[in-house]
């Protein structure tokens, strides 16, 4: 059930829907929360916090487009991987019944 849920984030509140579990939000947020502190406070430069939000949406977009593709290729590969074994069952099966 979707339910509204506040957090802060470098000093700002912020509030969004989600049918999230409260593990997985946890989850979500020390991600977040550690990724924009850390480059909040790095000491390279002082980014404003608009400026750190969205590289944190770009590094997480990343990451996730790279799972995502990663994800593809170990299902296409399991998939073989099923593909050979049927094929392989069916003629242990064909040469069974002759």
């Amino acid at each position: 059930m979707e339910r509204l849920v506040k957090f802060e984030v470098l000093g700002q509140e912020y509030s969004l829907y989600t049918e999230s579990s409260d593990a997985e939000l946890r989850e979500v947020l020390d991600l977040v929360r550690d990724h924009v502190e850390h480059h909040s406070r790095s000491g390279r430069t002082v980014l404003p916090a608009n400026k750190v939000a969205i590289l944190t949406s770009l590094v997480m977009a990343s990451k996730y487009v790279r799972l995502k593709n990663e994800f593809e290729e170990y299902r296409a590969l399991h998939e073989r991987q099923v593909s050979a074994l049927a094929d392989q069952l069916e003629g242990f099966l064909a040469a069974e019944t002759e």
